[in-house]
């Protein structure tokens, strides 16, 4: 490996590498010398702590244990730039420190490089010293993330929380699910399972664009089309095709640097919540924020009262092997006073109809299909406010990622009080509703992008098993 003097040089090297490699792999394939494929590589830093002291308290990131050998092997170091360069210059700002970029000695595999199209028949050509090497999923695990003891006591110690491979299988099934690259990702993201939602989202993202004071620049929608500001300022929400045939359909407000806002309808359910997040957390987002629909358990709410989530009750079976469901999983303080504001901003003086309280979060979708009894012996000694199937998954995947996290819900019905969800009422508190809901999100992811400093705290990390990458 080559030591590198700066924090620049050391980035602008990992993404010239990397790019050599993705071209060297197309020049293979084209002249079927597979030989030359072993060095498709990807990229690594290296950073060797060569003394420790004790850094100021505050820092919420940056920091590590002990002086020595650190480093992180590396994919599309050019989309993460921004990241990379913070991260590296907080870490060697605190310490005195070496860096060093070069090449690992992890193959790339084909399906991970944009524009090489079919590589079967190269795989069946290629044998013994040129084979073509396959994605593994042997290389595809979170044993950094959930502090195995293994990822933390080799030789070298990890600067990220991923490696490569699971990082490229990541942003795959993103493009996969949501239906576009994950280039135009946005580092704030809305998570709902509502089309209504996204189509009030993208109202509100046509007129941000067509206001040349905006600071976003584009929407892109799940189909690929890129709305510039010239369009937005000819173009209605109507006249727009928000389809699509894609599971978890995304929507790009983009602004500079990725400080825009992406929401992403990510469908009904635990599982899906974990899908999507185990795989938006390589690119490292801000914060993510569910706004949905939950059953009240109170019978002093009403349909369309607000629920701001503060504590989490897992019920949905979905995470217990990462997280033990009687680990707390608390509030993230910065984004329940975000959300707090832009409700009282958004409804005035009707802002008393939010209350904060404990969401359950359950994997079964009739839950209330019980008897009175059976639902007495389920929430007895419970102090939860709502019931829903996904904040509780998307929380306790934002604290085992370490992304922060909040949850906004409306009261849509009262099943313990002979209010259940039925079509029509649904849908007249669905057009009510929407549009207010949205904005309260919205609104509170803005405040949170002019101080991202504000989301930066050790909350999150831990005493054990951390890495000094944010």
């Amino acid at each position: 490996m080559e030591q590198v003097e700066s924090v620049d040089e050391a980035v602008d090297a990992l993404i010239e590498m990397y790019q050599r490699s993705c071209a060297l792999a197309g020049e293979v394939l084209d002249s079927h010398d597979y030989a030359g494929y072993a060095n498709v590589l990807y990229p690594k830093v290296r950073v060797d702590i060569n003394e420790w002291a004790p850094i100021d308290r505050t820092e919420p990131f940056g920091y590590v244990d002990e002086a020595g050998t650190y480093s992180a092997t590396v994919s599309r170091p050019d989309l993460m730039s921004g990241y990379l360069r913070g991260q590296l210059k907080r870490l060697t700002d605190n310490y005195p420190s070496t860096m060093y970029v070069g090449y690992s000695d992890t193959s790339i595999p084909p399906e991970y490089i944009r524009g090489l199209g079919d590589v079967s028949e190269a795989r069946r050509a290629g044998t013994g010293s040129s084979a073509i090497p396959r994605p593994t999923l042997d290389e595809v695990h979170d044993a950094i993330i959930d502090g195995e003891w293994d990822a933390f006591h080799g030789e070298e110690k990890p600067l990220f929380h991923f490696g490569p491979q699971r990082f490229d299988i990541a942003c795959a099934r993103i493009e996969h699910y949501t239906g576009i690259e994950v280039d135009t990702m946005q580092r704030y993201i809305l998570f709902t399972n509502y089309a209504m939602h996204t189509t009030e989202f993208v109202r509100f993202g046509l007129a941000e664009i067509a206001n040349p004071e905006s600071r976003y620049t584009s929407m892109v929608l799940p189909n690929g089309k890129k709305i510039t500001q010239a369009q937005a300022a000819t173009i209605g929400v109507e006249q727009l095709d928000l389809g699509s045939r894609h599971q978890m359909p995304r929507y790009d407000l983009v602004a500079e640097d990725r400080t825009g806002i992406t929401m992403i309808n990510i469908g009904v359910g635990p599982s899906n919540a974990k899908t999507i997040t185990d795989c938006l957390a390589v690119l490292r987002p801000e914060a993510w924020i569910m706004i949905g629909h939950c059953a009240g358990l109170d019978a002093r709410m009403r349909i369309g009262d607000l629920i701001l989530g503060n504590a989490y009750e897992r019920k949905d079976h979905i995470l217990e092997h990462h997280i033990k469901a009687d680990l707390p999983v608390p509030a993230v303080p910065e984004i329940q006073r975000a959300l707090e504001k832009s409700v009282k901003s958004i409804y005035g003086d009707a802002s008393s109809l939010m209350r904060t309280g404990t969401v359950l979060s359950t994997d079964d979708r009739n839950w209330e299909w019980q008897t009175p009894q059976d639902l007495w012996e389920w929430l007895r000694g419970s102090t939860a406010a709502a019931v829903d199937m996904e904040s509780c998954t998307l929380a306790a995947n934002g604290y085992r990622y370490r992304v922060p996290y909040g949850t906004l819900l409306a009261v849509s019905d009262l099943p313990l009080h002979a209010v259940p969800k039925l079509p029509a009422a649904a849908q007249a508190f669905y057009s009510n509703s929407k549009e207010a809901h949205v904005m309260c999100a919205v609104r509170a992811v803005e405040s949170l992008t002019e101080d991202p400093e504000r989301l930066r705290t050790r909350k999150l990390r831990r005493s054990l098993g951390e890495v000094p990458f944010r």
